[in-house]
């Protein structure tokens, strides 16, 4: 590997930092690739693939840098320990930087088709791939960095975050293009160019249509919801000697949140700290909060139980709600657990490992998508991680919900840059599925997004809040919602037909 080609596919690494939450220099995002290109162009594919490796892993460590946070203050691990392990995760994630670039010269080498015509659907592949392989970990798609950008991230409610990301690198394709052509004194790549523009324009006009039919279409039930922030220590969570001044707390923050008569009060992820269904005592607490409220449900985080075959246990980490009778209205349980935080894969292979969460012992996944309802209307509730899932989250809006609930405790991130990585995604999930989204957190952020991604209000990170806010019910199912993943299928296909065709060529040769 050249010096120059390393340092160029360093420098789109750290592009490719810069444009994330919370720096937020967005417009990098059009060129951060074109560095990459630049190196791979000409390449064969193992070296191509080592130059898209070496700016993933650059990448990833700056962006889940908050892993040794994590590690460190609450797993308890010495930093000594934490850093070398962020650095061997994210080797690990720039695999997938790695493997469209390897594509991409490949087919380069075998065909002579250039990077416009094959790293897009590449690149958006491989994006899809991290939703699901190895139970998944979708935190950096690309066009997340768009999340402030309305205009351009509404096709998301027909071809997902991913149709961003296809834009992205269609322009970054185009950027390189012209900028080796200028180079080389060459004729300008007028068809990728003109392409790459139209596709921009076209993404623009649809988005600024569309974001005036959704603000203009306000004929759903109006819903009062209040989203309580009770700014709790990790620490502290757990512990039981603090128990009565959690709940104490939340009473406070959840009555004066009462006072405007919402129809529901929100609390985070895991609010509880005990079995609310079987501690009697607490129980009561919760449930005379409730009978306080005069009217209002409650949804709350708590773990949960249930007997499974041979009398064995199975813990679930779930949502109640509670009506004004004080009785139990609906139940979710998580589906998509965190590996390490909620369970550990493979604990009988690697019974040295431990969870890094404090609370319960390994969390079971939940078994559907189960709806919880206020009077005439439904909606779904996603615990944490989970809003980070797009295939998971519009499955709630094609089963009926009306908007969404997101209860999330982000305290173990700290004080870093993942809360407003995490908001940022839950933006598109918005727009994905045309539905309100109140995302309710421990320590912030917590915050109210309109179908539209628009951001409208949220609170400060460690910070005690109430955050009111009136939202609308919709139930129109958006073409996301409806076929999922279509768009990324289809760059699979395409890109299979483009390695296929490469290989074939090399066999003929």
């Amino acid at each position: 590997m050249k010096r120059k080609d390393a340092f160029f596919a360093a420098l789109a690494g750290v592009l490719l930092v810069l444009i994330f939450p919370r720096l937020n220099l967005w417009v990098l995002a059009w060129v951060s690739l074109v560095p990459l290109l630049a190196a791979a162009d000409g390449k064969q594919g193992a070296a191509g693939f080592k130059l898209g490796w070496l700016a993933g892993t650059i990448f990833h460590a700056g962006l889940v840098y908050w892993v040794t946070v994590s590690m460190t203050l609450y797993g308890k691990l010495p930093v000594a320990v934490s850093v070398p392990i962020l650095l061997v995760f994210a080797a690990f994630l720039g695999l997938f930087t790695g493997l469209p670039v390897w594509g991409a010269c490949f087919v380069q080498q075998r065909r002579g088709w250039n990077f416009a015509l094959t790293f897009p659907f590449l690149w958006v592949a491989v994006e899809h791939l991290k939703s699901w392989f190895l139970t998944g970990f979708p935190w950096d798609i690309l066009g997340y960095s768009q999340y402030r950008v309305l205009p351009l991230i509404q096709i998301a409610d027909i071809t997902g975050v991913y149709g961003v990301s296809f834009l992205i690198v269609c322009v970054n394709c185009a950027v390189y293009g012209s900028v080796r052509s200028l180079m080389k004194k060459g004729p300008l790549p007028f068809a990728e160019t003109a392409i790459a523009g139209l596709l921009l324009l076209a993404a623009g006009v649809y988005g600024a249509q569309k974001i005036s039919a959704v603000k203009a279409d306000a004929s759903g039930q109006e819903v009062r919801v209040a989203l309580v922030q009770p700014n709790i220590s990790q620490d502290l969570k757990w512990d039981p000697a603090y128990l009565e001044q959690t709940l104490e707390k939340f009473k406070c923050l959840t009555l004066q949140a009462g006072a405007d008569r919402p129809a529901l009060v929100v609390w985070p992820e895991s609010a509880t700290p005990f079995f609310f269904q079987s501690e009697k005592t607490y129980r009561a607490y919760v449930t005379d909060i409730v009978r306080e409220l005069n009217g209002s449900h409650l949804l709350f985080g708590s773990p949960s139980w249930e007997e499974a075959a041979g009398g064995a246990l199975r813990y679930h980490n779930s949502a109640f709600l509670i009506n004004p009778g004080q009785d139990v209205a609906g139940r979710y349980d998580k589906l998509h657990l965190v590996p390490y935080g909620e369970y550990v894969p493979l604990a009988r292979f690697f019974p040295f490992i431990q969870k890094m969460v404090e609370g319960i012992g390994d969390f079971s996944p939940g078994e559907s998508h189960s709806m919880t309802s206020l009077p005439g209307c439904r909606f779904g509730t996603v615990i944490c991680y989970e809003i980070i899932f797009p295939d998971l989250v519009r499955r709630f809006a094609l089963g009926g919900a009306q908007f969404i609930i997101n209860i999330t405790n982000d305290a173990w991130f700290g004080m870093t840059s993942a809360p407003w990585q995490h908001l940022a995604m839950t933006a598109l999930r918005a727009v994905e599925n045309r539905r309100f989204i109140a995302r309710c957190a421990n320590t912030g952020i917590s915050a109210v997004i309109a179908p539209t991604g628009d951001i409208q209000r949220q609170t400060g990170l460690f910070t005690e809040a109430v955050l009111p806010a009136t939202i609308y019910c919709r139930s129109d199912i958006t073409v996301y919602a409806r076929y999922g993943d279509l768009f990324a299928w289809c760059c699979w296909a395409f890109s299979i037909f483009c390695l296929l065709s490469a290989c074939r060529r090399r066999q003929q040769s």
